[in-house]
């Protein structure tokens, strides 16, 4: 009896709680929150550059004043159920659920609406099983209190669009500029597909991934058939809102780009529910003053509208902070930042990364090279890089290479070194874009933004360490510190010194680097009276020129190229092409010399290395690693090493070896050429074919890679057919393509299509594959139009 009192007075306890949680759900019923606009101020500590606002800044409306458009988007792509379901989803949550357990944590989803409104205004978004049994319990109860479309309607009033717009009103007046009862069928689908990761949709900031996302969106509808095809195809075409239309929340100030930027890194890591409405005071690291010198540097090159533009960035390597972030021209006509999302190839700018392997690695830059034309084989092709203007000059050492920005001797660097290494190395320093391990990399054909160049530059000027923030980790840091409504600290976000380089190989690249702008592609970024080292790229097809230097004080990545799509800079330099050491350089140099004299610097030398003997190696790149020659190897290197650097694997080459192709699923006629051509001897066996299968293509080989002598066998397994091969009956009259499948116990299905009647216009499977008796032979025979 006690037991069942105890467990009565338990579950009118559990209600009670849970009426009183669900009684505070209503917007319109709620009392205001306390929430405190948060700002964001420039280094100066007192300049504002953005505002967080709460999201009591948000605009409630009614349910008769939301579009029927979004609120069926919304259903239709985050519960298509809603109008079913009590609040739960058991299907659904009992998937979530099965996958939580699965992996011992939560890691699906499964929430309604109905729980995800719960979530918001009560739970919190902790990742456990027990926080979701006691949002689906408030989310059941809700259920049988209020209507489906009540519980719809505080949902669109609460939910989060991005770009600090709280609930459907306030959306739709930020991105449309108009209420949200005129939401339109694409604006909605927008909209909708914004919730699931703000960042991440942002149509401002991504707008490719924002028209991908409307596109899902929009399908979703078609398929439960909200939308006919016609209306679908037409949203799917609509044009996505123009930035300068678009009315961002908070931003404001001589840095905007910057503000947005620190806005997102707050949002990153403490989530928008505590950044916007949260009380934060942010203190940063930009510099208004050089800000504007770096705009009058790009102006003064770049004067017209019509023409490339520029970003840069500026940073103190000793502390690294973002001290400069010019992301574009106008942030109310683009707020697409080129300083950070605008990812370009950074051309012969990313060979110190090689050459930072390569000293990590102990090669010295005594090593000497060829420059010629060379061709790299990459398992079935060969990759042939070119220097600029095809000028090659014999046996270079690095010290050479890098001044001249020599692309063939650094494609062979990367090949002793490894791509995979350069890659490594690259993400080490800063570079946090993603990297493939490909042999291009080291000429500068990955992707890359001009923040995390400064960065990882700033790391050779800092003695091999590169600088983190205590809160923000392996970021940019923009942010110094965060306090809360009261003035106290909160946050930290001093700096954090990661090793990468050994100080000397850091001195030793800075070293090299000077030789660049002393007397090789960057003397235009020359300062008088200052050292300074850099290193210029140039795409291919002179679309993307950039310059990234330092001096002890300060370093600047500059980029310059047409941002909207690649486009070649053939005579933008005064009748000539843009690349590294032009308008990029230039931009630098001015920049640099207003700035260093802005910040009151000093003229400063670098650390010299020190010395350091050296000893001559021959290797070879095998395996994803460097080895020593046996004295058999033929695709050898001579390299100079720092004492006690040499490789420790000494390479098992064989006598005039050659590398085994793949040619696995190619024709037998063109493997045999392609063996042939190491030389090696293929040899053929036979395997019974499948019905269906191909005769004449290669199924499998052995060995399928590696390395053999010259000559060696390389077997190569085809398929026999054991019952003849299917015939060819097209351009046959029906009688006779009939009588020659009967003949090999082939069975013909007969299908008709326009084209000469009684004649076969098509087959499948095609002539030539392997035959079995009772096998189907599809014929399309012509009939009349």
């Amino acid at each position: 009896m006690l037991g069942v009192l105890a467990l009565t007075a338990f579950s009118y306890g559990l209600v009670v709680a849970v009426r009183q949680q669900l009684s505070g759900l209503d917007p319109f019923a709620q009392a205001p929150r306390q929430q405190v606009d948060g700002y964001v101020y420039a280094g100066d500590g007192h300049t504002i550059l953005a505002v967080l606002r709460g999201s009591q800044s948000r605009v409630l409306v009614q349910s008769a004043q939301i579009s029927p458009w979004i609120k069926q988007a919304i259903v239709a792509t985050e519960d298509r159920r809603f109008y079913e379901h009590r609040g739960i989803d058991l299907r659904g949550m009992g998937r979530a659920l099965w996958a939580d357990v699965r992996h011992k944590s939560a890691l699906q989803g499964g929430s309604t609406i109905t729980q995800q409104f719960v979530k918001n205004e009560l739970t919190g978004t902790q990742r456990s099983i027990t926080r979701k049994l006691k949002e689906a319990a408030l989310a059941w109860q809700l259920e049988q209190h209020w209507s489906k479309d009540q519980i719809l309607t505080a949902y669109l009033n609460t939910i989060y669009f991005g770009n600090g717009a709280y609930g459907v009103e306030r959306a739709a007046r930020t991105y449309f500029g108009h209420d949200a009862l005129k939401l339109t069928l694409p604006e909605a689908a927008l909209l909708a597909g914004i919730p699931e990761d703000p960042s991440r949709y942002d149509p401002v900031a991504h707008p490719s991934a924002a028209v991908a996302r409307r596109a899902v969106v929009l399908r979703l509808m078609l398929q439960q058939g909200i939308i006919q095809p016609g209306r679908y195809r037409r949203a799917l075409s609509a044009s996505l809102p123009r930035p300068q239309d678009i009315h961002l929340s908070g931003v404001r100030g001589q840095a905007p780009y910057f503000g947005e930027y620190v806005k997102q890194q707050l949002i990153d890591q403490f989530g928008a529910k505590h950044v916007f409405g949260g009380g934060f005071r942010v203190d940063t690291t930009i510099n208004l003053e050089l800000q504007k010198l770096a705009r009058a540097a790009i102006d003064k090159w770049l004067p017209s509208p019509d023409g490339p533009q520029a970003a840069l960035v500026a940073l103190n390597p000793s502390n690294g902070a973002v001290l400069v972030m010019y992301g574009g021209r106008s942030f109310h006509e683009s707020q697409f930042n080129l300083a950070v999302q605008g990812e370009r190839q950074p051309g012969s700018s990313f060979k110190p990364f090689v050459l930072a392997t390569a000293l990590k690695e102990g090669i010295s830059p005594l090593s000497t090279f060829t420059s010629k034309p060379i061709s790299i084989f990459l398992g079935n092709k060969y990759w042939t890089p070119s220097n600029y203007e095809g000028e090659y000059l014999g046996p270079i050492d690095l010290v050479k290479a890098i001044a001249v920005s020599d692309n063939s001797v650094f494609a062979q660097l990367t090949k002793v070194v490894g791509p995979t290494n350069v890659a490594r190395t690259a993400h080490e320093l800063g570079i946090t874009s993603r990297l493939d391990g490909v042999f291009s990399i080291g000429l500068g054909t990955q992707a890359v933004n001009p923040l995390e160049m400064a960065r990882a530059y700033a790391s050779f000027e800092n003695g091999g360490y590169r600088i983190d923030g205590q809160v923000f980790g392996n970021r940019p840091r923009a942010i110094t510190k965060i306090e809360n409504v009261k003035g106290n600290v909160i946050y930290a976000n001093a700096p954090k010194r990661m090793a990468v380089l050994s100080s000397t190989d850091a001195h030793l690249l800075t070293q090299l680097l000077q030789g660049v702008v002393t007397g090789g592609t960057g003397t235009a970024a020359a300062l008088p009276g200052q050292p300074v080292a850099g290193k210029t790229g140039t795409t291919e097809n002179y679309g993307d020129a950039w310059f990234v230097g330092y001096t002890p004080q300060l370093v600047a990545a500059v980029w310059v190229g047409y941002p909207k799509g690649l486009r070649p800079m053939l005579t933008e330099f005064h009748g000539r092409p843009v690349v590294g050491g032009t308008f990029p350089a230039e931009i630098w140099k001015t920049f640099m010399q207003s700035a260093l004299k802005a910040i009151g610097a000093k003229p400063a030398g670098f650390p010299s290395p020190p010395y350091l003997s050296v000893t001559s190696r021959r290797v070879t790149y095998r395996d994803g690693q460097t080895e020593l020659d046996n004295g058999r190897c033929r695709d050898v290197s001579m390299l100079v090493y720092f004492a006690g650097h040499n490789p420790p694997k000494t390479a098992n080459c064989r006598p005039n070896e050659v590398e085994v192709p793949d040619v696995v699923g190619w024709r037998l006629d063109a493997a045999r050429v392609r063996l042939n051509g190491q030389p090696l001897t293929p040899q053929l066996v036979y395997k019974p074919a499948k019905p269906g299968q191909r005769v004449d293509v290669v199924l499998r080989q052995f060995p399928r890679t590696g390395r053999l002598s010259s000559f060696d066998k390389v077997t190569l397994v085809l398929g026999k057919p054991l019952h003849g091969t299917v015939p060819q009956v097209v351009g046959l009259r029906l009688g006779q393509a009939r009588a020659k499948l009967r003949k090999l116990k082939l069975h013909p299905a007969l299908s008709f299509g326009t084209g000469k009647p009684g004649r076969v216009l098509a087959q499948k499977p095609r002539a030539g594959v392997a035959a079995a008796p009772g096998m189907k032979i599809s014929i399309t025979i012509g009939a009349a139009g």
